[in-house]
C-alpha cells in the first residue's frame, strides 16, 4: 500500500533591523528553504514601506510632502494617501492625542540620549507645539495630494510605521499561503494561525520595571498587539525618569502612566492606538477603549498598579 508523507512543521524565524527597529519574522512551514523564501519576501515588503515612508531619504515621498510645508501640494501614491487618511481619522478618534504631524518638534526639542541633562524650556516646547495640528494636512482625494498648510510642519509616521508595515508583511505571507506566523516589531506584532503543534500564541506582557520578564500572559492567535512605555526609550534627569511619549499639546512628556499595551485585530491600528492612549491618561484611555470594538489594552500606572479594558482575559 503507498504511505502518505506527513510533513512535520517548524517555526523558522529570522531577526534584522528594519526602518529602525529590530524585527523578528516567524514563519510555520514543513520546508526550511520555502520558510526562508516566504522571509525574504516578507523583508522586502518591509523595506518597500521603509522606503515610502523614511524621513532619512530625500527622495521618499513623505520628505518631499515636508519640504513643500505652506508651499504648495504633493502627488503621493494612493498608499501613503489612505495611510495619512486613516491616521487623521485616528487624530479625530483620540482628539488629537496622536498626531502625525508631530514631526515639527522631533528631536530639536527632545533628544533621548545621553546627552540630555535638563528638561527643554516649557515655554519653547508649547511655541513649537502650534505646528502640531492634524486638522492643518489638507488631502485631496481626486489628485491623491497632500499638503500641509503651515511652513515648518512636518509629517512622520514614527507612531504608526511599524505597525504597518508588519501587518502588510502578514497579509502578503497568508495571501502567499503561510499557515501561521509572527511578525515582531521591537515588541509590537501581529499573528496569525496557529504555532507547529497546533497551539495558539500567546505572549507575555513586559514588567515595566524588568522588561526582559512577564507578569503574565495572553492568548493572541489572529491578533495584533502593541506597546508603549516608558522602560524602551526615556532620559533620566535629576533623577526623574521622562518618557519618550509627547503630549502633542504641550510638547511635554507624559507622566503617570509606565506602559500601555494593546490589543486589536490590526497591527497599524494597535500601533497607532499605544501611544495616545498614554497620553490621554488611564481613565479617558480606557473609557474611549470600551466604546471601540475590538480593541482592548492593558495600562500600569507608576505605581505598577495594573489597570484594563473589560472583556481582557490574562493568566
Amino acid at each position: 500500500m503507498p504511505t502518505v508523507e506527513t510533513v512535520t512543521l517548524e517555526k523558522f524565524s529570522r531577526s534584522l533591523k528594519l526602518m529602525g527597529n529590530n524585527f523578528t519574522i516567524t514563519v510555520v512551514e514543513g520546508d526550511a528553504a520555502a520558510a526562508e523564501a516566504y522571509i525574504d519576501m516578507a523583508v522586502e515588503e518591509i523595506r518597500r514601506i521603509e522606503r515610502l515612508l523614511t524621513t532619512f531619504a530625500d527622495t521618499s515621498q513623505t520628505n518631499q510632502v515636508n519640504a513643500m510645508a505652506g508651499i504648495g501640494p504633493v502627488k503621493v501614491d494612493e498608499e501613503m494617501f489612505a495611510l495619512v487618511q486613516r491616521s487623521i481619522a485616528i487624530s479625530q478618534v483620540t482628539q488629537g492625542a496622536f498626531d502625525i504631524t508631530y514631526g515639527s518638534i522631533d528631536k530639536s526639542l527632545w533628544n533621548f540620549d545621553k546627552d540630555m541633562t535638563a528638561l527643554p524650556d516649557a515655554e519653547t516646547a508649547k511655541k513649537m507645539v502650534h505646528l502640531i495640528d492634524y486638522r492643518n494636512i489638507i488631502m485631496d482625494a481626486e489628485n491623491t495630494t497632500i499638503f500641509l498648510k503651515e511652513k515648518g510642519m512636518r509629517i512622520g509616521f514614527g507612531g504608526i510605521g511599524k505597525g504597518y508595515a508588519a501587518e502588510m508583511a502578514k497579509q502578503l505571507l497568508r495571501k502567499n499561503g503561510v499557515l501561521g506566523g509572527i511578525i515582531n516589531a521591537s515588541g509590537d506584532l501581529t499573528t496569525w494561525g496557529c504555532q507547529p503543534d497546533g497551539k495558539p500564541w500567546t505572549i507575555g506582557i513586559a514588567n515595566p520595571d524588568h522588561p526582559e520578564g512577564a507578569f503574565s500572559y495572553l492568548g493572541i492567535s489572529n491578533k495584533a498587539v502593541a506597546t508603549s512605555g516608558n522602560y524602551e526609550k526615556y532620559v533620566l534627569i535629576g533623577g526623574k525618569k521622562y518618557s519618550h511619549t509627547i503630549d502633542p499639546k504641550t510638547g511635554m512628556p507624559i507622566t503617570g502612566i509606565k506602559s500601555v499595551t494593546v490589543i486589536a485585530d490590526n497591527a497599524e491600528f494597535a500601533d497607532a492606538m499605544a501611544t495616545p492612549i498614554a497620553v490621554m491618561g488611564i481613565e479617558a484611555g480606557l473609557y474611549l477603549v470600551n466604546q471601540i470594538k475590538g480593541l482592548y489594552c492593558l495600562i500600569v500606572d507608576d505605581h505598577n498598579k495594573l489597570y484594563t479594558s473589560r472583556n481582557i482575559n490574562l493568566t
